[in-house]
């Protein structure tokens, strides 16, 4: 089982089902792989730790990479079965990840991970589909 700590930010879109996913740099330690479960807290290592939902399951693992600049995100591209997808909807994609804004997404990227490229993991614990970020098809 793995754990994932979240802003207190985060907390109330994951209760209401908005937020099923995060993304995390890869580190020292392993990530979760679909089929574990995951305990998702705000607060670790405090006294105001707490749960924020029970252990919901991990359902998917892609890289990922997030384009951050200046004034910007220029792109996010996700691998999922061998392919790289490149999101043509942002906004919504930010929206999904727990922000108000594509602006306040690229804010908490730049601040908290510069300008340049993050590479990671999207780790789900729900439907997600790369297909609802892509151009409408014709």
């Amino acid at each position: 089982m793995v754990a994932y700590n979240f802003q207190k930010q985060f907390a109330e879109p994951i209760r209401s089902g908005l937020k099923t996913h995060t993304i995390r740099r890869d580190g020292k330690r392993r990530h979760a792989r679909p089929g574990e479960h995951l305990q998702l807290y705000t607060g670790m290592r405090t006294r105001s730790c707490e749960k924020i939902i029970p252990d919901p399951i991990c359902s998917a693992v892609h890289p990922i990479i997030i384009l951050v600049g200046e004034t910007s995100i220029h792109r996010i591209t996700i691998e999922r079965n061998g392919s790289v997808h490149s999101l043509e909807k942002l906004g919504q994609f930010a929206i999904d990840d727990g922000f108000e804004s594509l602006e306040a997404f690229h804010r908490f990227w730049k601040d908290f991970h510069g300008v340049g490229a993050f590479q990671g993991r999207l780790i789900s614990w729900g439907d997600f589909w790369i297909d609802n970020y892509d151009a409408p098809k014709d």
